[in-house]
């Protein structure tokens, strides 16, 4: 019987990468181990998709040697997290004892600009780092994957609000460029990996949207999507970090966005590659294609309009 391929966080919340990889290695016929924290709806629904669920914690030793024993192949990711290096090595330490042949991880594009003196910000930034460091050193037959930006990340949680309700996109990234990607064709590029890991063993590949632009540019992208005119409007940093503090978002995911904010302010966020197009065969959606995709969170119904 084949080896199940293990998916951590299959449930997650992270654009949902983990239960896109799950869904689609299922469609191709391959046996999938689904992890979840947590048995409830969304564990449910992958195992009616015909996974085999396991419940875990990345953190816990006994659970990762249930959950990774018999699996050769494996995609390990956690959302942001001030436990994430943790989780990353534990993850590791069981995966090398059971002899795993393939290891994707699910890294961050700012990582490409980090060394041994050089970080930022973001404690999470340096923990992905720090992480794909022990990784190597590992000795573990590993691909890292370094998105960009998520669409679902920063534009789909963070500017519906501001767009129904003034037209505006409301974002600390000043003049910087970005290339923002979606979960979609993420989980696109991860399923291949795991569906063929072999040719890409040792290999680093930056996933990033077809562009790299302004959000002058995606402003207009909006526009064009919505069929209303949409504008850009920066703002400082320090006051929308305060604000997301408010709302009761995590510190550790605040300071996180935060750096990310400045980043993007500096022009860091400005890369571009072909390696989604390349792996995948299909080019990555644009910020037009994906916000048309998801108008509703941007649009203010008729009926709220005359309420």
């Amino acid at each position: 019987m084949e080896n199940p391929i293990l998916v951590t966080g299959a449930a997650g919340r992270v654009g949902a990468v983990g239960r896109t990889v799950t869904e689609l290695l299922l469609t191709q016929g391959k046996a999938v181990r689904a992890m979840v924290r947590n048995e409830d709806e969304r564990a449910q629904a992958l195992r009616d998709m015909g996974a085999e669920v396991v419940v875990g914690n990345l953190l816990d030793l006994d659970s990762m040697h249930r959950v990774i024993a018999g699996c050769e192949t494996m995609y390990f990711s956690m959302s942001i997290s001030d436990a994430y290096l943790a989780a990353t090595v534990n993850a590791a330490a069981v995966a090398k004892h059971h002899g795993v042949k393939a290891f994707i991880n699910m890294s961050q594009m700012t990582v490409s600009q980090m060394s041994i003196t050089e970080t930022t910000p973001s404690p999470q930034h340096k923990m992905h780092w720090l992480a794909e460091q022990a990784l190597n050193w590992s000795g573990l037959p590993v691909v890292h994957v370094r998105p960009t930006v998520f669409l679902e990340g920063f534009f789909l949680t963070l500017t519906p609000d501001s767009v129904r309700e003034s037209d505006q996109i409301r974002l600390p990234f000043g003049e910087g460029k970005t290339s923002p990607v979606a979960a979609e064709d993420v989980a696109r590029v991860i399923t291949t990996l795991l569906a063929n890991p072999q040719p890409h063993i040792g290999k680093v590949y930056h996933l990033t949207g077809p562009k790299s632009e302004n959000m002058q540019f995606f402003a207009q992208e909006y526009s064009k999507a919505l069929g209303r005119t949409i504008t850009f409007q920066d703002i400082p940093v320090e006051p929308w970090r305060d604000e997301l503090l408010k709302r009761g978002w995590p510190v550790h995911v605040v300071n996180h966005l935060a750096a990310m904010g400045d980043l993007h302010r500096a022009g860091r966020f400005d890369r571009l590659s072909d390696d989604v197009l390349t792996l995948t065969g299909q080019r990555p959606l644009s910020v037009q294609e994906f916000v048309r995709k998801n108008a509703a969170p941007f649009t203010t119904s008729v009926k709220a309009k005359e309420a």
